[in-house]
């Protein structure tokens, strides 16, 4: 089942690693060592462990190592000066640190998503996979007609770790069950937003899909 994690899809039976949407060319070499680090993870991995895993029954330099981490961190878009995925334990070793999200196939994906429902007064708003732009334009997922809320007011992102809320900058702010949001937050079922006078709810609507559809790698 392919996993996500960033920006990035990772598919183990493909051997195939995809960042933006696009193929990323990697040697089976680095594959292996993202491979090692998830598994791992939270766990740092000793700098021997790996050495036995990729290069078993070779003698290799550290600095071998420290460029196929380089050339992995280049692959996903990390960076070693503020790592949000692959940690440096200096002395040590190398742990993965990303939030690890598995993937569904294409059509399990579908009814998965339609799992996520906006309640807006006497309608019900299926939110679509990606981006789904709240406000007054008339070329939002979600039209409110309320002068208290911005053309594009707030933004509903569906992926395969969930649902975020985040406010676009808008006027007059988005409250998600009381309190102004400051940033990309996560929505549990049941959430209050609301946009200028309009109050939104959050439901997350049971489906014939399997209770596992969408789920983190336990940490």
């Amino acid at each position: 089942m392919p996993q996500a994690f960033g920006d990035c899809v990772y598919d183990r039976e493909r051997r195939e690693l995809a960042r933006r949407g696009a193929i990323v060319r990697c040697g089976p070499k680095l594959l292996a060592l993202l491979d090692l680090l998830i598994d791992a993870a939270p766990r740092a991995v000793t700098k021997e462990e790996i050495h036995k895993a990729i290069w078993p029954g070779t003698f290799v330099t550290d600095a071998t190592l420290t460029s196929l981490v380089a050339e992995l961190r280049t692959a996903i878009g990390d960076d070693a000066k503020t790592p949000t995925l692959v940690r440096t334990v200096h002395g040590y070793g190398y742990a993965f640190i990303g939030a690890v999200a598995r993937m569904l196939p294409p059509r399990a994906l579908r009814a998965a998503f339609s799992m996520f429902h906006l309640i807006v007064g006497e309608r019900d708003i299926a939110l679509a996979p990606g981006e789904n732009i709240i406000g007054r334009s008339p070329d939002a997922a979600v039209f409110v007609d309320d002068g208290g809320v911005s053309r594009h007011h707030a933004r509903i992102t569906i992926d395969a770790a969930g649902a975020t809320l985040e406010d676009l900058d808008s006027k007059n702010g988005t409250i998600l069950d009381g309190r102004p949001i400051q940033g990309p937050t996560p929505l549990p079922d049941g959430s209050l937003i609301v946009v200028g006078a309009t109050a939104l709810r959050f439901r997350i609507v049971a489906t014939s899909a399997s209770t596992e559809t969408i789920s983190h790698q336990e940490r």
